[in-house]
């Protein structure tokens, strides 16, 4: 399948959604992988410290692109809502790691991932602005890499 992401653009297997150790994820990190359960043709798999989301259509993919960037931008407006002196923001975080044999540090094979960092700007008039980057780590989309048989 065809991945696009933000002007980048690769042939996939598949790509996977994962909520790592549910009960310590942040209710935004629940919310976003929720929103995610209804993409078409997306076959959830539950383990006991991890939930994932498989994605195998390109149609699916840019689906959750648009779920995730609608609740993402809910979180970003809920700030202007309550009348809060506070500024959000989101932006993704690429991360790749691999050897010279193509393998990745859990010894599977290369694959692209991508984190979402929050920024929260607080402070109003007269006062020091006070930011604050917050990572979802228990958040992740694997894009895969082909697989050699």
């Amino acid at each position: 399948m065809r991945v696009e992401f933000f002007g980048l653009a690769m042939e996939a297997p598949s790509v996977t959604v994962h909520l790592w150790s549910p009960w310590r994820c942040s209710a935004l990190e629940h919310k976003l992988f929720e929103a995610l359960k209804t993409v078409p043709h997306a076959s959830l798999e539950i383990s006991p410290d991890e939930l994932r989301l498989h994605i195998r259509e390109a149609k699916g993919w840019r689906v959750a692109i648009q779920t995730i960037s609608r609740v993402m931008k809910g979180w970003q407006e809920e700030a202007t809502d309550v009348g809060k002196d506070e500024r959000r923001q989101w932006r993704w975080l690429i991360e790749a790691d691999v050897d010279a044999n193509g393998y990745d540090m859990h010894g599977e094979k290369a694959s692209f991932w991508a984190y979402l960092r929050l920024s929260i700007d607080r402070g109003g008039p007269g006062e020091a602005e006070k930011g604050e980057d917050i990572d979802l780590n228990g958040f992740g989309i694997q894009v895969w890499g082909e697989n050699a048989d």
